[in-house]
């Protein structure tokens, strides 16, 4: 019997598996992937990790896995596939969960979701080639690398007007690709963006290639209205057309929001006692590192404050 299972190893899980460790808790992590860090370590380059510019996400992503390894953090590698109550709690005892996997079943007290948020993608030709060499998801953590460039932003909602206005501060030129003839975003956004002089709107088209050499300098795309393809030079390209939260699994299980995003306070608890969330896929105004991070040191309080005077 476990006190705590954390289920997901990006920033969020790990950190939390740290604090649960320190903290003295029976804990298990559980990561479907092959390595440890989620989104992060497809990131090239992390410039805005405090005390650690330029570090690349994959070696971030590691330090991160060594330092709970060296806690002496439990993981398991395993697909969870559902979790059940057991025994529901009270003010003196505490609930008692089954974490379902392929690889087995785990009996918890408390459980922490960090399963992460995932960008949807574009699943054209050169995408998966050049991710983190030009094709980026994440202004707000790549943008400042293209200082003085040429970028491009696919999408035509909110975060892709935010990405285009917050891009244009520091690049030469951003062109914003967009499949309709209208933005879906807030027409506040649109004002802002339109009035910027080094944004241009490629209307009614899609990106149906991703060219380069070592790194991202060309986008082939095709008006959809007029069937024509043409070439775009650029030297990075930011997808934003959507993020999903990895929740599906929990969707029944406790409540989320439209979106599937987890809601949960700011001490991370769902709408089932015992259970936690942490990261990405809980309902917040920013996803980073530092947040997720935050999220799991969190989280695992919260736990301990709910254990205080329970039972096992």
């Amino acid at each position: 019997m476990y006190d705590l299972i954390i289920i997901g190893s990006g920033p969020a899980g790990l950190s939390a598996a740290v604090y649960a460790k320190r903290a003295g808790l029976n804990m298990l992590v559980i990561e479907k992937n092959p390595v440890s860090g989620g989104q992060i370590i497809d990131t090239y380059e992390v410039d805005n990790y405090l005390g650690i510019p330029g570090v690349n996400g994959f070696d971030l992503a590691m330090k991160f896995r060594e330092h709970a390894d060296k806690l002496g953090a439990e993981f398991a590698d395993a697909t969870v596939t559902s979790i059940v109550c057991k025994e529901e709690g009270s003010d003196t005892k505490a609930p008692v969960f089954t974490v379902v996997t392929d690889a087995g079943e785990y009996d918890t007290h408390t459980v922490l979701l960090a399963t992460g948020a995932h960008h949807s993608k574009l699943g054209i030709p050169g995408e998966e080639e050049y991710i983190g060499k030009g094709v980026s998801y994440c202004a707000t953590c790549d943008g400042a690398f293209y200082k003085g460039k040429v970028t491009a932003v696919n999408g035509g909602g909110d975060v892709a007007v935010e990405d285009a206005i917050f891009l244009a501060r520091f690049c030469e030129k951003v062109y914003l690709i967009h499949r309709r003839d209208e933005l879906r975003a807030t027409k506040v956004l649109q004002d802002e963006l339109f009035a910027l002089p080094n944004v241009e709107v490629i209307w009614d088209s899609v990106v149906k290639e991703i060219k380069g050499e070592d790194k991202v300098t060309t986008l082939k795309i095709e008006n959809v209205k007029k069937s024509e393809e043409s070439d775009l030079n650029v030297d990075g390209i930011f997808v934003a057309i959507g993020i999903h939260p990895s929740t599906d699994l929990f969707a029944s299980f406790v409540k989320c929001d439209e979106g599937g995003y987890v809601i949960a306070g700011e001490d991370g608890a769902t709408s089932v006692p015992g259970v936690f969330v942490a990261g990405d896929s809980r309902k917040k105004r920013l996803r980073q590192i530092v947040t997720a991070v935050a999220d799991g040191a969190n989280a695992v309080t919260s736990v301990q404050d709910f254990m205080v005077g329970k039972s096992k």
